[in-house]
C-alpha cells in the first residue's frame, strides 16, 4: 500500500485516463473492536464500484472486465492489519493503486476520467511529513516521518532520490599498520568514515532538492560533528544527539526524535494562531466553513488554518453558500475540509493543521486572506 506523496506522484495522478478511472473511499481503524468492521466495508465498496460500472452505459464490456481486474488486484493488495484512518483505491484500464491514509475519508465510489486526489492531498498536509536521517560510522539510513511514526525510506540512487540506506564496513585493512606505529585515527577522524558520510551527504542533498522538508539528523555527537564538517545538506537540520540509531528499529528512530517533533509542532501552532490574530486586525481574515470554502474558491487564501479532527457536512445552495446537510442528503458534501485543502495547496496557500480546541471562534477552520 502507498503512503508517501510526492509532487511527481500527484501530477501522474492527476493526469486524465481512460474512462472509467474509479476512486473507492472507505473508512478504516487502526484497532479492535471498530477495525473488525474494515473487512466487511472495503469489499462491499468495491462491490458497489463493479455494479455501478456494470449500469454505466458509457463503459465498454472490455473496459468493464479490465477494470474489474484492477479492482480485485488491487483488493488483494489491501493489508487491513496495518490499516490507518482511511483507504483509497485507484483503478483504471491496466493499472490500480492503493493508498493508506492517516486521515479519515467519507465512504464514497467516483467514476470519472481523473482520479480524486483530494483525501490523499489534505492527509499528506495533515501528517506533517519530515525527514530523519540517522547517523553511524557504518550505516546511514533516511526515515520518513509522520503524526506518529517514521518509516525507513529503501531507495534506488537516481537523481531524486539519495539510494538510502547507505552501509560500509568498519574493517580497515590498514588499521592494523597504523595502530603500531600509533597513527590510528578516532572513527569519526578516519578518512574512510569521512568520505561515507560526504556520501551521505551528497544523497541526502539529492532528497532534499526533491523533497524538501523539515529535517532531524540523530546519532552520536561525533557522528553529527563530522557529518556537519563533510558538508552542507543538513546545515539547517535539527540535531538530536542520540547513540544507536545507525542500525535502529523505527521505534526507537521515533522515540528519539518525537520530543523535537512536538516541541516544533508547537511552536507552528503558536505561530498560527499569531499570523490569524493580526489577520484580524487588519481585516483579513476568515473563519467558518462557508467564509474560508468563498476565499479559496477564489484564490483569495495565504494561510489556511484547520483543526486536527474538525469535520463537517455541508450542502451547496446555488453555488454560492455552503449550510450544514446530513450525510444522507444526496447532495451532502462529506470531505468538504479536504476540497478546500486541496484548492488552498493549489493556489499557493500555506497550509496548517493545528490541535483541536486552537480554532474555537472560528469554528474550526480559518484563513489569512491576501487582499
Amino acid at each position: 500500500m502507498e503512503h508517501a506523496l510526492s509532487p511527481a506522484t500527484l501530477i501522474e495522478l492527476r493526469r486524465p485516463r481512460p474512462y472509467p478511472a474509479v476512486s473507492v473511499l472507505t473508512p478504516t481503524h487502526r484497532r479492535e473492536p471498530d477495525n473488525a468492521q474494515d473487512p466487511v466495508r472495503l469489499r462491499n465498496a468495491v462491490a458497489e464500484a463493479k455494479k455501478r460500472l456494470e449500469a454505466d452505459p458509457a463503459v465498454t464490456r472490455r473496459r468493464r472486465v479490465d477494470v474489474f481486474g484492477q479492482l480485485d488486484r488491487a483488493l488483494a493488495d489491501v493489508d487491513l492489519a496495518h490499516a490507518e484512518d482511511g483507504l483509497v483505491i485507484f483503478a483504471a484500464p491496466g493499472e490500480h493503486q492503493v493508498w493508506s491514509l492517516a486521515r479519515p475519508v467519507p465512504e464514497r465510489v467516483v467514476l470519472s476520467d481523473t482520479f480524486l486526489t483530494r483525501n490523499l492531498v489534505s492527509a499528506q498536509a495533515a501528517e506533517r511529513p519530515f525527514w530523519v536521517l540517522a547517523v553511524s560510522a557504518d550505516r546511514v539510513s533516511l526515515w520518513s516521518g509522520g503524526t506518529d511514526r517514521v518509516v525507513e525510506e529503501i531507495q534506488e540512487a537516481g537523481e531524486n532520490a539519495g539510494g538510502f540506506p547507505l552501509s560500509r564496513s568498519l574493517e580497515d585493512p590498514d588499521a592494523e599498520r597504523q595502530e603500531r606505529v600509533g597513527d590510528l585515527p578516532s572513527t569519526f577522524q578516519d578518512e574512510h568514515t569521512r568520505r561515507f558520510l560526504r556520501d551521505a551527504d551528497l544523497a541526502l542533498g539529492r532528497v532534499l532538492r526533491a523533497h524538501p522538508r523539515p529535517l532531524y539528523v540523530t546519532g552520536e555527537p561525533a557522528a553529527l560533528s563530522a557529518l556537519a564538517d563533510v558538508g552542507g545538506a543538513a546545515k539547517d537540520a535539527t540535531h538530536v544527539p542520540h547513540g544507536g540509531v545507525g542500525h535502529a528499529r523505527a521505534d526507537t528512530v521515533w522515540q528519539a526524535v518525537r520530543p523535537l517533533v512536538a516541541d516544533r509542532q508547537r511552536a507552528e501552532a503558536d505561530a498560527v494562531r499569531r499570523d490569524l490574530e493580526t489577520a484580524r486586525g487588519r481585516r483579513e481574515f476568515a473563519a467558518g466553513v462557508d467564509e474560508v470554502w468563498q476565499s479559496a474558491a477564489e484564490g483569495r487564501i495565504r494561510l489556511l488554518a484547520v483543526e486536527e479532527n474538525f469535520r463537517v457536512t455541508v450542502r451547496d445552495v446555488g453555488g454560492d453558500h455552503l449550510v450544514p446537510a446530513s450525510g444522507g442528503d444526496l447532495d451532502a458534501r462529506e470531505d468538504i475540509v479536504d476540497e478546500i485543502v486541496e484548492r488552498c495547496l493549489d493556489t499557493g496557500a500555506e497550509v496548517r493543521f493545528v490541535p483541536d480546541g486552537t480554532l474555537t471562534e472560528a469554528t474550526g477552520i480559518a484563513g489569512v486572506l491576501r487582499y
